[in-house]
């Protein structure tokens, strides 16, 4: 799947005079996106996050699928959206890669069909797969392979169509969130954590493509918990501390310090082990894969005051945040309306609209 999905999971030509919507979905909401590409440029159109109740998707699956049509009907009724690039969790999905020897081999596509059944626990007829070339030799090729199962796929065709809204991709959100905040030809690796509402997804990119990916059960949400449970306040008000202090030592309650400090000390101590799993691992060929260069933060919570500076100082490692317009615009000459902390959040679905442009 990696960074042109459509043309094999869903084949449909993209016209650059067209608009490209994105449409990133969660268990808590949708984020959408319009996207042109007029006279050299990119234009952000539409865009927004509307809330989904709980109990309608949960771990990206779909419970309740007549609550989730009303939910597309009526944000088809007042964005206007026809088409959309949809963003699946990686939860869904399996990665893996696979080395093809150049002799006797016909079709790549058919090569990785017949060994799917080593790599992942569900049959090949139920499976829909996509790969991206990571490298090629004169004996063989490695690919990155993305399988998901068949049923995933046409349960969210099912109510994205039945709402009246047509589906031109399917794509790993992870792969998504790469093409929106890795400039376009960067080939150098990167560790990026995407720390949300309920989750933090942590993924390897290497030369444009998601190598793995793992998701952690820590978000924002539970740093809200932790404070409400603390300080017995509200969930509004535990939020509201949070982003007003975040995780500053001067910080007029230090004991707020201590208990942002309990879950975000988790959140590293899991992203320290993915990052020196990745660094010290070597392939089947027993070569060391590229070390990660830089950690990148992005995501709604992202924002958290302190956050970066934190994980920076406690893994003596290069921590940044992410430039979600790094592909689209140059800032400096032209600042999208989305402001800076809103627009960590849009990273999948910028993302999205990207793959409608990758050749342009």
């Amino acid at each position: 799947m990696l960074r042109s999905p459509s043309n094999k999971f869903f084949p449909t030509p993209s016209f650059l005079e067209m608009p490209s919507f994105g449409l990133d979905i969660s268990d808590e909401s949708l984020k959408y996106m319009e996207l042109t590409f007029v006279n050299g440029k990119f234009k952000v159109g539409k865009y927004g996050n509307k809330k989904i109740a709980p109990g309608i998707i949960q771990e990206g699956k779909i419970v309740d699928a007549e609550k989730f049509k009303d939910v597309l009907i009526l944000l088809k009724k007042e964005v206007g959206i026809e088409a959309v690039r949809v963003s699946l969790l990686e939860n869904q999905i399996y990665l893996f890669k696979i080395t093809l020897e150049k002799a006797g081999l016909r079709s790549i596509r058919e090569s990785i069909e017949l060994s799917l059944e080593e790599h992942i626990p569900i049959p090949a007829q139920e499976t829909i797969f996509d790969f991206e070339q990571i490298t090629e030799d004169s004996r063989s090729i490695e690919l990155q392979v993305a399988a998901i199962p068949v049923n995933v796929i046409e349960e969210y065709l099912s109510v994205l169509e039945s709402a009246g809204i047509s589906v031109n991709s399917f794509e790993i959100e992870a792969q998504a969130i790469a093409r929106s905040i890795i400039k376009r030809g960067d080939m150098d690796t990167y560790l990026v954590v995407d720390f949300g509402e309920k989750r933090t997804g942590v993924f390897v990119v290497s030369r444009g493509i998601v190598m793995f990916t793992s998701t952690l059960d820590i978000g924002g949400v539970t740093l809200n918990n932790m404070i409400q449970k603390n300080f017995q306040i509200s969930s509004e008000e535990a939020d509201k501390m949070k982003k007003q202090h975040g995780l500053q030592r001067n910080a007029v309650d230090k004991e707020l310090f201590s208990v942002l400090l309990n879950s975000v000390s988790i959140l590293r101590d899991e992203i320290v082990r993915h990052l020196t799993y990745w660094n010290t691992h070597t392939n089947e060929n027993d070569e060391k894969n590229p070390l990660i260069r830089k950690i990148i933060l992005c995501g709604g919570d992202s924002n958290l005051i302190g956050l970066s500076d934190y994980f920076s100082v406690s893994m003596k490692t290069d921590v940044a945040m992410a430039n979600v317009w790094i592909n689209i615009a140059n800032t400096e000459d032209n600042i999208p309306e989305i402001p800076y902390n809103q627009s960590l959040s849009y990273a999948a679905v910028i993302g999205l609209t990207l793959g409608d442009f990758d050749n342009s």
